[in-house]
């Protein structure tokens, strides 16, 4: 990982990025299309525009000052709900090189810091690799529905983790 660098905090681009790299995998690989790629873009530029710092992560992995994957953690209702996780994301160009690895180690590591009771998210069946790491870092299915948030329908499945 010398070439990888992770960071915390807005990089200007980041928003666009992101959708980007969404928008990029789940068309390809899940037919998801126009609908997912401004959901993600609408709602990430939503939380980042309430970002607060002492309750939120926004953690980015850049290669030569590009970004190339992301995770955040939304805090705002954390100590009733939990933290939820979100947009958590790998290019190719990083796929199977720990970097998914170690942003949920950051991520995860935020939350037992700030004494959030527990840490979430939400995902669908068929992400073999994502779902893997969750359960590595201890995270335990919890829900399954079926359900069309991302605008295609699909098993959805909640992941979470007791702090």
């Amino acid at each position: 990982m010398d070439d990888i660098h992770i960071r915390r905090g807005y990089l200007p681009g980041a928003i666009g990025r992101v959708a980007e790299l969404h928008a990029a995998y789940y068309t390809e690989n899940w037919s998801f299309g126009v609908y997912f790629e401004a959901k993600v873009a609408t709602e990430l530029s939503a939380f980042m525009s309430r970002y607060d710092d002492a309750r939120d992560g926004f953690w980015t992995a850049t290669v030569h000052g590009r970004i190339e994957g992301s995770l955040t953690v939304d805090g705002q209702h954390a100590h009733e709900q939990g933290a939820c996780l979100r947009w958590f994301i790998a290019s190719e160009k990083l796929r199977g090189r720990g970097v998914g690895d170690a942003l949920l180690g950051d991520a995860v590591r935020f939350c037992a810091d700030h004494d959030f009771p527990s840490v979430y998210l939400w995902t669908f069946e068929g992400l073999h690799a994502a779902h893997h790491l969750c359960e590595r870092h201890g995270f335990v299915l919890t829900e399954e529905c079926i359900g069309a948030r991302w605008g295609v329908k699909v098993k959805e499945q909640r992941y979470e983790l007791l702090l």
